[in-house]
């Protein structure tokens, strides 16, 4: 497939110690954007991982899901990244994980499921700015979409990496007058974490 990426191509870009840990999961898109010398992701990010019992392979404790971002050969940071959390409260752990391959001129984006519906905020963590958004009923994609303004027809015309390219280049132009808060202030504005489980059929 001309979208596959090499071991070399990928182990040049900031996505390279995602891989080597195992964090990049459930791919949905791993491959060659349309700019030269860039790939992208669309998945999931382990965050947590759960204890290994001897050789069993064990599903991670948390992730952050639908996750779009992508990074250049050469290039150590990332300089667009959206996903979903359950809770606001992980952020940090997104920072974690991303520690070394943020950017204060990176574009971060986190929609949080249990952040007023009202309610954006900008919050700096580690060098960098996380725009914080609430999300209902939709998907990362589709709220990228909407909040960026795209053209959903001329997406339509678009491959999965052409999809990716268009959301990541508007979302690297963006700029918001979001409130600015600290993470302390989210934790305390954050409403109650959701059981996802609930309701499901058994």
């Amino acid at each position: 497939m001309s979208d596959m990426i090499t071991r070399h191509e990928l182990a040049e870009t900031p996505l390279a110690r995602l891989e080597h840990e195992g964090r990049l999961l459930n791919a949905v898109f791993k491959g060659r954007t349309i700019t030269p010398h860039r790939v992208g992701f669309r998945g999931e990010l382990a965050l947590r991982f759960a204890r290994r019992l001897a050789d069993e392979a064990r599903p991670p404790q948390l992730c952050c899901e639908q996750i779009m971002t992508v990074g250049t050969v050469g290039d150590q940071h990332i300089p667009f990244f959206a996903g979903w959390l359950l809770s606001f409260e992980h952020l940090i752990e997104v920072a974690n994980v991303l520690d070394g391959t943020l950017s204060p001129r990176g574009k971060y984006f986190l929609f949080c499921d249990n952040i007023d519906l009202a309610r954006r905020y900008k919050v700096p963590y580690k060098g960098a700015m996380f725009y914080v958004l609430p999300i209902l009923e939709s998907t990362v994609y589709n709220e990228m979409v909407d909040l960026l303004h795209l053209d959903k027809n001329e997406l339509k015309k678009k491959g999965t990496a052409g999809k990716l390219e268009a959301v990541a280049d508007a979302a690297i132009r963006f700029d918001s007058p979001f409130d600015t808060i600290s993470y302390s202030e989210g934790l305390r504005l954050m409403g109650a974490v959701r059981n996802p489980n609930e309701n499901r059929p058994v």
